[in-house]
């Protein structure tokens, strides 16, 4: 969980309950849609629901399954157990023979009104009930079978849940309902609240996705959807200034996996590359493909080069994979401390920016050829990046379809966020993705869909510290004395010693071989980071020096000093940075952070 906070905590904290759930949701989502097969998805979703969410988890399938792309689900609507599991410490139970094959579930009336309607609710709603009994049923048999270790901690009872400690939630697919999840709380914690319903719903709904996907799909698109899972970022970098989310939706019905990624990688200064491509093809070869050049805009991320020659090199790249590999890729560059944006496009879909005011624009960013051209220049644009706007990078497959060209379905993107967030000041980024989403056409969408939604907060000026100092003598002491200055004004007066003294030598260094102005650059966040930008490409090395060497320490004494440190490679130079843990007593509050 982000922070090394457990999901209980998350969300059994009354103060910020609903940032709480958002984040508990963003992390159970992406691993819901992780997946590889049915057992895979619905293994997710009770690792992650239990016990953050529920104590008991009661799982029934549709039977028969409507697996094929096309299929008509059976009638009338029957459910059978799938599992029952108890605690986080206890495996999923299988059903008993009896309930496997004797005791199927036909649901009728109004119960099976509410399942069709996709929305969960309370074991007091009307129209569940009626169900509630029947639906549990086979649960109470299983409970009562003898097992040879007890369970050591109480479980309640799914026989008779108080209303509002029962979550009926329906697994409603692409196109068919697949089953349904009942999620139970215990009589030691609070009972649900309206609030549940939804993370139920969401729960519930991702399941379905992934229900879906692993039901339909062939073993080769099997194998293609694991390569290009494995590829993706697993988690997004939490960094200083940016909020992220993301979302990847494989194809609906048996076409094989595409090569769509996304990723987040962070950069020198508090800085922030988004990137979102698309591998054309839909096979092995092209998730393998994806995750080459994946991998090789990591490698030129980390060069901190500027968007046009990420893109120059990654073409050059992807040349040399092959001519018949092309892929479309936009990769741009947020800086939260000058609030500006960076974007090049190689043959990609404009990104939309979502205006604090609740206005969408398509950011308009000349579209370079796609990659693996050759010969074909990029341009990179910068823009204004105002604190509260919200940046949607995306793949073709959320706005081309059979019936949709790629402007009607950009132009329905920005439609659908501005409905998002009317109304509200900061609307949620886990709510943006879910509801840019709705725009698909499941029936008409035939290529995978990618996307990582950022939300710019900025850096406060108050907490930055910037000098330009000559590649003289006597700079050392002058970063020295600036250095001072700063960790005075915000009260860091006990990290002072070790502070001026890396600085001092890190300086020093960069005095040695600059032949411009260096820059000298400190950051106050929950650490205190430091960073030293020089002309010279020459990147420090730790060495340990001799006992009659004059010098060679400097590095040695970061290293021993500093929580982190590290060198890299500028297109213009280098920057080495180190990073300092400041004492919780003198970090700043939410309110005094910005």
């Amino acid at each position: 969980m982000p922070g090394g906070e457990s999901a209980e905590s998350l969300l059994a904290s009354d103060s910020g309950a609903s940032t709480d759930r958002l984040r508990f949701l963003g992390t159970a989502t992406q691993r819901i849609g992780r997946g590889l097969d049915l057992d895979d998805t619905l293994r997710e979703l009770r690792q992650t629901a239990i016990p953050a969410f529920a104590d008991t988890i009661v799982l029934h399938l549709r039977y028969p399954m409507p697996v094929r792309e096309g299929q008509t689900a059976a009638e009338p609507l029957v459910l059978r157990l799938h599992s029952l599991t108890l605690g986080p410490e206890d495996p999923a139970i299988g059903p008993p023979p009896t309930a496997a094959e004797g005791n199927p579930l036909t649901v009728t009336g109004r119960f099976a009104e509410f399942l069709l309607a996709r929305e969960a609710g309370f074991a007091d709603t009307p129209e569940v009930a009626p169900a509630v009994a029947e639906l549990l049923e086979p649960v109470a048999s299983m409970l009562t079978t003898p097992t040879p270790t007890p369970t050591p901690t109480p479980t309640p009872t799914p026989t008779s849940p108080p209303g509002r400690r029962l979550i009926i939630a329906p697994l409603y697919g692409r196109r068919h309902l697949v089953g349904t999840v009942a999620l139970l709380r215990g009589a030691d914690r609070p009972p649900f609240s309206a609030d549940d319903l939804l993370v139920a719903s969401q729960l519930a709904t991702h399941t379905a996705f992934g229900v879906d996907r692993t039901m339909s799909r062939g073993p080769e698109a099997s194998v293609a959807d694991a390569l290009q899972l494995v590829m993706l970022p697993s988690s997004l970098p939490e960094t200083t200034g940016v909020r992220l989310a993301s979302r990847y939706l494989p194809t609906s019905g048996t076409s094989q996996a595409g090569g769509d990624w996304y990723d987040a990688i962070p950069l020198p200064g508090n800085r922030v590359a988004l990137v979102v491509g698309d591998v054309m093809g839909h096979s092995i070869t092209s998730a393998a493909i994806m995750g080459q050049l994946r991998t090789t805009v990591q490698t030129l991320a980390r060069l901190d080069l500027p968007p046009e020659e990420v893109l120059y090199h990654l073409d050059e790249q992807a040349q040399r994979l092959g001519s018949d590999h092309m892929a479309t890729c936009l990769y741009a560059i947020y800086d939260p401390i000058s609030q500006r944006l960076q974007v090049a496009d190689a043959g990609h879909p404009p990104p939309v920016l979502l205006h604090p005011d609740g206005s969408g624009e398509v950011l308009e960013v000349p579209p370079g050829a796609p990659i693996g051209v050759g010969g074909i220049p990029f341009e990179t644009v910068e823009m204004p990046a105002p604190t509260g706007a919200t940046l949607l990078l995306y793949t073709d497959g959320l706005v081309e379809t059979r019936t949709t060209d790629v402007l009607t379905g950009v132009e329905l993107l920005r439609t659908r966020l501005e409905a998002a967030a009317a109304g509200l000041a900061s609307p949620p980024l886990e709510m943006l993705c879910d509801a840019v989403l709705t725009i698909l056409d499941p029936d008409a969408r035939a290529d995978d869909v990618a996307l990582i939604a950022a939300r710019f907060e900025g850096f406060p000026p108050h907490n930055v510290a910037y000098w330009f100092l000559s590649p003289q003598p006597q700079t050392a002491g002058r970063a020295r004395q600036l250095t001072r200055r700063a960790l005075h004004r915000w009260g860091l007066g006990t990290m002072l010693d070790a502070t001026e003294l890396m600085v001092s030598e890190v300086v020093t260094n960069a005095v040695r071989y600059a032949t411009r102005p260096i820059a000298l650059r400190l950051l106050r966040t929950e650490t205190l980071r430091c960073e030293v930008v020089d002309d010279s490409p020459q990147l420090p090395r730790m060495r340990h020096a001799r006992t009659g060497d004059e010098g060679g320490r400097g590095l040695f004494l970061v290293h021993q000093l500093a929580e982190r440190w590290g060198a890299t490679m500028l297109s213009t130079g280098k920057v080495v940075w180190f990073e300092q843990r400041i004492p919780e007593e003198y970090r700043q509050t939410g309110a005094e952070a910005t």
